[in-house]
């Protein structure tokens, strides 16, 4: 018996990508790189490499349950777990530990996101296997995969980490999302990292965090420790999981803990967090444009970003540094400029057309 597990975490809304990513369809289970598969299906390839589909678990809004059963298949129908209520990460994680501990005391596990992009699979799995490794060799550590910063970007939290000679290092502090001058000394510093929210760890040592950082989420879930991983376990959720505060792993554990490591990954990551950063991933063509499933002609244009569905004919002209989305009923043109501000579009849309389209 493999003592790896995963837990991908696949409960959000993604309306930053609207109208692609609804309420009712996040972009997580939208092929938003027009490779021919979702981003979750991605992420769960990608983490199957070492770990079996079996040891596995999808934690997700209950109302996008069938979703994660229908582009997971080999997903044990008791791995997934629904989520009655947005509660962020640390619930989320405690739960899936509680579980996965009572399946096997001796497990480790990563936490990953479901819509992060992750090239150089074969450079992920080489870094996944030494944090695993230093983990075994380290029982109480706490571990987080830190991504090299490739500009001051304003969007991310930061990972200051000790300098020092070692693969794997300790961790200083964790650093807010920071304005422009602040992020650019970060950089020019060398010891900052993008927290790219991985984690890696065993369920003992997790366990052990929450208990000490957070005795009343412990308390709560741990009642229902007879119940996990029976067919009572839903009906615990549906009525302790709305009581736990909504906080993240980072507040509730990880930032006052003496145990905190980080690797700085080798691999080229991208949290798909805008179609900005979408575009930035993408290839381009010729004209510097980035396409997803449409056929272009653009005239005078360059820099934009379409996304159609598969096959339909776009023709542009005179356009620079665009956001052209064309998805289902809706079609969205927009600079690039505004992208920050797709929530209140996508606010306004649905207050003119109704919740459909949101």
């Amino acid at each position: 018996m493999s003592n790896k597990y995963a837990v991908i975490m696949a409960g959000g809304v993604g309306s930053r990508f609207w109208p692609v990513s609804k309420q009712s369809f996040p972009k997580q289970f939208h092929d938003m790189l027009g490779l021919g598969k979702s981003l979750l299906q991605m992420t769960f390839n990608r983490l199957q490499t070492q770990i079996p589909a079996e040891n596995i678990l999808i934690l997700t809004n209950e109302a996008y349950v069938d979703l994660v059963q229908e582009q997971l298949p080999a997903v044990l129908k008791e791995n997934i777990v629904a989520e009655p209520a947005m509660r962020n990460t640390a619930p989320c994680i405690l739960l899936a530990a509680l579980k996965i501990q009572k399946m096997n005391p001796a497990a480790q596990m990563i936490v990953a996101p479901s819509d992060h992009y992750i090239a150089d699979e074969d450079l992920f799995n080489e870094d996944l296997t030494t944090t695993f490794a230093f983990c075994e060799q380290n029982p109480q550590a706490l571990m987080t995969l830190g991504i090299q910063p490739t500009s001051p970007n304003t969007g991310y939290g930061y990972i200051e980490y000790n300098k020092e000679s070692t693969d794997v290092k300790k961790v200083a502090q964790f650093r807010e999302k920071p304005d422009l001058e602040t992020a650019q000394e970060f950089l020019d510093a060398g010891n900052f990292l993008w927290n790219a929210g991985i984690f890696v760890w065993s369920v003992e040592a997790v366990v052990h965090a929450f208990a000490k950082a957070q005795p009343n989420m412990t308390q709560l879930f741990t009642n229902g420790m007879d119940v996990l991983n029976t067919p009572q376990e839903q009906d615990f959720l549906e009525s302790e999981y709305p009581k736990a505060e909504n906080i993240s792993v980072d507040y509730a554990i990880m930032e006052g803990s003496k145990e905190v490591y980080v690797l700085p990954a080798r691999f080229s990551w991208n949290d798909l967090g805008t179609w900005g950063s979408l575009f930035d991933k993408l290839d381009k063509n010729e004209e510097d444009n980035a396409i997803v499933n449409s056929s272009v002609t653009a005239i005078d244009s360059s820099g934009n970003m379409i996304r159609t569905a598969t096959g339909k004919k776009v023709i542009i002209q005179g356009m620079e540094d665009y956001i052209i989305v064309d998805e289902d009923d809706v079609l969205m043109i927009i600079p690039k400029t505004a992208e920050q501000e797709i929530k209140e579009i996508r606010n306004a849309a649905m207050e003119k057309y109704g919740k459909e389209i949101g």
